[in-house]
């Protein structure tokens, strides 16, 4: 029973760790990588869908992305779906191919984005936590419901605090690792 609490509070520990780092994957950066336009969605046939389901997004340079529309009469709506989505992107459209130069960060905005990985740092460390009292409250039940001992109870808070620590230290390096980014010029 122990070890059932301490397995899922650690699939859900490590679900809030895959969550920042997709949150961290959509902060923009100065370089280009082909996951930014990922949650860029254009009307296809009436459907909002990803740009990469409806064409390939390739990198061109490091600084530059290059998206071929599968089929030619969506390049204007996938350019339209760019320049409207909040990433600031300001794509040329050349015919068969739409270029997307990603501009160098302001030393402001990069101030701004450190603030925003802070913050979605901070969600991720409280959602962990979150995980970590509901663990020790499935224990407490188990204690009052005398389907474990006291020793057993007080083992398992212990390890579930590791698990909380392990994964709060995780988030720790990726915010280190993103604000690093976010710096270098």
């Amino acid at each position: 029973m122990i070890a059932d609490v301490k397995k899922n509070a650690e699939h859900k520990m490590q679900r809030s760790l895959e969550m920042l780092k997709a949150d961290f994957a959509k902060v923009r950066t100065g370089r280009a990588h082909t996951g930014l336009l990922d949650h860029v969605m254009v009307d296809y046939y009436g459907s909002p869908t990803p740009v990469p389901q409806v064409a390939s997004v390739t990198l061109v340079d490091a600084r530059t992305l290059g998206v071929t529309a599968w089929e030619k009469k969506l390049m204007g709506q996938i350019e339209k779906a760019i320049r409207d989505s909040d990433l600031g992107l300001n794509p040329a459209n050349s015919g068969d191919i739409i270029r997307v130069p990603m501009p160098a960060l302001t030393e402001e905005r990069r101030r701004d984005l450190t603030k925003v990985v802070r913050s979605e740092a901070e969600n991720a460390r409280v959602s962990i936590r979150n995980v970590r009292r509901d663990a020790n409250d499935q224990l407490k039940k188990l204690l009052k419901d005398k389907s474990i001992s006291e020793d057993d109870e007080r083992r398992g808070q212990d390890e579930v605090q590791k698990l909380t620590d392990k994964h709060i230290v995780e988030v720790d390096k990726m915010l280190q690792a993103k604000e690093a980014e976010l710096m270098a010029i």
